[in-house]
């Protein structure tokens, strides 16, 4: 057994030496068994401008797989893009990579978490003069005037990202998961200067970790609280001052710790360098929604299944 255990922490030592010098090195979790199907929820509507969509994940805990759900949360400075977390397959094991800020889109797996991430990139909008564009042909806005030249309509960006598009598999590689290498847009991004979830994030994961009705042990994979405007456990007066031009470096130490169920290794780096004004998301990935809003540019919601599967 203690052998066994010694492979197992080899293994996630070579795993975070592999990871670029720029990223972000988040909480590797690393699990025997896969994570569940990914659930079909409706987007909320965003609650006002500058907020990123950050779709829901199936996360690990000391009681089993639970549920954080998607959330509205504001952009932590002008130009970032939010790249999901995912399960990926290796030795034996299903290990997660946590999700990271950055100026391009990076791999998450090829999972297909819809709202314009269908698994390659992010097709849900752009950054253009200093202000976030949503692309309404997978995002839900809401309507009326004040979203002005904040909402644009572009079907073609979405058909390009998807690589299963009706897969509801949450983990990459393995018995049964998503089948995507990186590709090179996603490679490029492995260069950026990442930054790891924002504090309003993490208190969400924590709220969303406290709630025990989000286990999987629970829920049997079908949790009530799918999808949230803003995220739990995170006041609207931390949410509006979470938007910064720049950051500063930060390193913490790394510490494991290793049970019969899973192998925890955590090494968290916050690293992230000065950004301008504006910034592109790659091609890609989008959501299964269907039919373009009416009124172009009045910002109202996709028609069809916004959730990104089929019910």
């Amino acid at each position: 057994m203690r052998l066994l255990r010694s492979a197992r922490l080899l293994l996630l030592a070579a795993i975070l030496f592999a990871i670029p010098a720029s990223s972000y090195a988040g909480v590797f979790i690393s699990v025997g068994i896969a994570p569940p199907a990914l659930p079909v929820y409706v987007q909320p509507v965003c609650p006002e401008p500058g907020m990123m969509w950050t779709p829901g994940y199936w996360a690990y805990g000391d009681d089993g797989y639970y549920w954080v759900p998607g959330a509205w949360v504001p952009a932590p400075y002008v130009g970032a893009l939010w790249t999901p977390g995912y399960w990926g397959w290796g030795g034996g094991r299903y290990i997660f990579h946590d999700g990271y800020w950055g100026p391009h889109i990076g791999y998450y797996g090829g999972v297909n978490y819809g709202f314009g991430y269908g698994g390659i990139g992010f097709a849900g909008g752009i950054w253009r003069g200093g202000f976030f564009s949503y692309n309404t042909a997978v995002m839900h806005v809401g309507i009326g005037g004040a979203w002005g030249s904040r909402v644009y309509v572009d079907h073609a960006v979405v058909e390009r990202g998807f690589v299963a598009r009706d897969s509801h598999v949450a983990f990459s590689g393995g018995p049964g998961g998503i089948r995507h290498e990186p590709s090179p847009e996603e490679r490029v991004a492995e260069h950026d200067q990442h930054r790891g979830p924002s504090d309003v994030q993490q208190h969400h994961i924590e709220a969303a970790r406290a709630d025990r009705t989000s286990y999987v042990k629970n829920n049997g994979g079908h949790p009530n609280n799918l999808a949230v405007a803003r995220p739990m456990g995170a006041s609207h007066g931390n949410e509006t001052h979470a938007m910064t031009s720049h950051g500063n470096e930060t390193t913490h130490s790394t510490t494991t710790r290793t049970t019969e169920s899973h192998t925890v290794t955590q090494s968290h780096t916050n690293t992230m360098a000065s950004h301008t004004n504006t910034a592109a998301s790659h091609p890609a990935a989008a959501s299964h929604a269907a039919a373009a809003p009416r009124g172009g540019g009045g910002g109202s919601a996709p028609k069809g299944n916004p959730s990104g599967h089929h019910k």
